[in-house]
C-alpha cells in the first residue's frame, strides 16, 4: 500500500534567500541558452541573399537550408529532457553550448551549400536543446515566491538575442560598405554575421560551470548533502533543508510520468483538450511570425529597400518585439491570458491585412510607392508588436497551465512538436509564396490571425487564479 502522507512543512513558499542578488545571476546564466536560442533563430536574416547569390540557388532550395535547422530543433527538444535527467541540467548546457560553437564555426567557413546545411541542423539542435533545459532549471532552482518572475527572464532573453543579432548584423553590413558579400576580417560579411554567434555561445559555456547544479537532479542521483548546499545557496539558511529534500523526494515519487496513449480519446484522436493547445501552437506559427525575423531583410530589399536600411528596419522591429514581449509580462496575470490573445488577434489582422494591400502596388523603379513603402512599414511594426504583447507569451502561458496535471508533460510535448513542425512549414514556404504572389501571401496570415479569435472564443478557457489542480 502506498502512502500518501504529505512530508512536513519546509518553509519553502515563504524562503527569501539572503542573496538575491546571487539568485539572479545564476537565473540570467541559465537564461543566456534563451540568448543563444534568439540569436541563433534570427542571425540567418543577414545571410539569406547573400547565400541565394553565393550558391545560385531558387527560392526553394533557399527556403530549405533557412528551414532545415528546425529540424534539429525539434529533435533537440524531444530529446533533451532524457539527456538532463542522465547527464544533469549543467552537463547538458554545456553539451549545449559546445554544439552552438560548433556550429556558428561551421557556418561561418563551410565548403558547400550541404556543408552549411548541416551546420545549420547542428545550430538547431542546440536551440531545441537550450529551449527546454533553461526553462526546467530556472523552475528548479527559482526559490517559489520569485518562480515567475525569475522564470520570464528565458523569454526576456529570447527577444534580447533577436535585437542584438539583428544590430550586429546592421553593424557588420555597415562595415562591408553595404554587401553581404563585401570583405570584414578577410571572410565575406554574411560569414562573419554567422560567425560571431561564437561569443556568446563560449560566454554560455563558461557561465555554465558557474552555477549549481539543480537540487532536483541532485536528490534524483542520491546526492542529498550537495542538494541542501544548493538549496541554502538559493532558498536561504531561514527554511527546514531537510524537509525541503523530503518535500521533493516526496513529489518525485507521487509524479504520474504521462505518456502519449494518455492523450488518446475523444472523436478525433487526441483528447479535445490536446488539440486546442495543437490550435494554439499552429495559430501562433501560421500567423506568419517567424518570416519577420528569418526573411524581414529579404522582403524589405525586395520591394526597394536599400540593404543596410533593411538591416536597421529588422534591427527596429526586434526592439519593438523587446517592448512587446515585457508589456504582456506586465498583463498576463492581470487582465488575463485570453483577453491578451483577443487584443493580439485584432492588432494581427489589421497589421498584417495592411501590409497585404501595401504589397499588392507595383513597383515603380524597383520600389513600392512612397505611401505604400510607408504603410507596409509601420504595419510590419505593428503586427509584431501586437504579436509579442499576446500570442509570443501568452500562448507559452496556456500551454503551461491548461492541461489537466495527469497528462501535461505529454501534452505540451505534442503542442510543442506542433509549433516546430508549423514553424518548419511557414519558413520553408515563404521565399516560393513570396515569388508567387507577395501580397495573397500575407492575405493568407491575415485569414489565420481572424480564424484565431472565433477559435480563443469557442475553445480556449480562461487559466488566470486558476491552481494548475483545477485544470482536471
Amino acid at each position: 500500500m502506498t502512502s500518501t502522507a504529505q512530508p512536513p512543512p519546509s518553509g519553502a513558499q515563504a524562503a527569501h534567500p539572503e542573496h538575491l542578488g546571487h539568485v539572479i545571476f545564476i537565473a540570467a546564466a541559465a537564461a543566456m541558452g534563451g540568448f543563444l536560442f534568439g540569436y541563433d533563430s534570427a542571425v540567418i536574416n543577414g545571410a539569406v541573399e547573400a547565400i541565394r547569390d553565393r550558391y545560385d540557388i531558387g527560392s526553394a532550395a533557399l527556403a530549405q537550408v533557412i528551414a532545415i535547422a528546425l529540424i534539429g530543433c525539434a529533435i533537440g527538444a524531444a530529446t533533451a529532457g532524457r539527456i538532463a535527467d542522465r547527464i544533469g541540467r549543467i552537463r547538458c548546457m554545456q553539451i549545449s553550448a559546445v554544439l552552438f560553437t560548433v556550429s556558428a564555426i561551421g557556418s561561418a567557413l563551410p565548403f558547400a551549400l550541404y556543408d552549411l546545411a548541416f551546420w545549420r541542423i547542428v545550430g538547431g539542435f542546440a536551440i531545441g536543446m537550450a529551449s527546454v533545459i533553461g526553462p526546467a532549471y530556472i523552475a528548479e532552482v527559482a526559490p517559489a515566491a520569485y518562480r515567475g518572475r525569475l522564470g520570464s527572464f528565458q523569454q526576456a532573453a529570447i527577444v534580447t538575442g533577436i535585437a542584438i543579432s539583428q544590430l550586429v548584423n546592421w553593424g557588420i553590413l555597415n562595415a562591408a560598405d553595404g554587401d553581404q558579400r563585401g570583405e570584414v576580417m578577410g571572410l565575406e560579411a554574411w560569414q562573419v554575421m554567422l560567425g560571431v554567434m561564437v561569443v556568446p555561445a563560449v560566454l554560455y559555456g563558461l557561465l555554465s560551470f558557474a552555477i549549481p547544479e539543480s537540487p532536483r537532479f541532485l536528490i534524483s542521483v542520491g546526492r542529498d548533502d550537495k542538494a541542501r548546499e544548493v538549496l541554502r545557496e538559493v532558498e536561504g539558511d531561514k527554511i527546514d533543508l531537510d524537509a525541503r529534500v523530503t518535500e521533493i523526494e516526496h513529489a518525485m515519487r507521487s509524479e504520474h510520468k504521462s505518456v502519449f496513449k494518455d492523450l488518446l480519446g475523444g472523436t478525433f484522436f487526441f483528447k479535445p483538450i490536446v488539440w486546442i493547445g495543437i490550435g494554439l501552437s499552429v495559430f501562433q506559427q501560421f500567423v506568419g511570425i517567424n518570416v519577420a525575423f528569418y526573411y524581414s531583410s529579404t522582403l524589405w530589399q525586395s520591394v526597394g529597400v536599400d540593404p543596410t536600411d533593411s538591416f536597421l528596419y529588422s534591427f527596429t522591429t526586434s526592439i519593438i518585439n523587446i517592448i512587446g514581449t515585457v508589456i504582456a509580462m506586465i498583463f498576463v496575470d492581470r487582465i488575463g491570458r485570453r483577453p491578451l490573445a483577443l487584443i493580439g488577434s485584432v492588432g494581427m489582422v489589421i497589421g498584417l491585412a495592411l501590409e497585404a494591400w501595401a504589397f499588392s502596388f507595383d513597383l515603380v523603379d524597383g520600389k513600392l510607392p512612397e505611401t505604400q513603402g510607408w504603410v507596409a512599414l509601420v504595419a510590419a511594426h505593428v503586427f509584431v508588436l501586437f504579436f509579442a504583447l499576446s500570442w509570443g507569451v501568452v500562448v507559452w502561458v496556456f500551454l503551461g497551465e491548461m492541461f489537466p496535471n495527469r497528462i501535461r508533460a505529454a501534452a505540451l510535448g505534442v503542442a510543442a512538436a506542433a509549433q516546430w513542425i508549423a514553424n518548419w512549414a511557414i519558413t520553408a514556404s515563404f521565399p516560393s509564396l513570396a515569388d508567387w504572389n507577395l501580397s495573397l501571401t500575407y492575405v493568407i496570415y491575415t485569414v489565420f490571425a481572424a480564424l484565431s479569435i472565433p477559435f480563443v472564443l469557442k475553445f480556449v478557457k480562461e487559466t488566470k487564479g486558476k491552481t494548475l489542480e483545477e485544470m482536471g
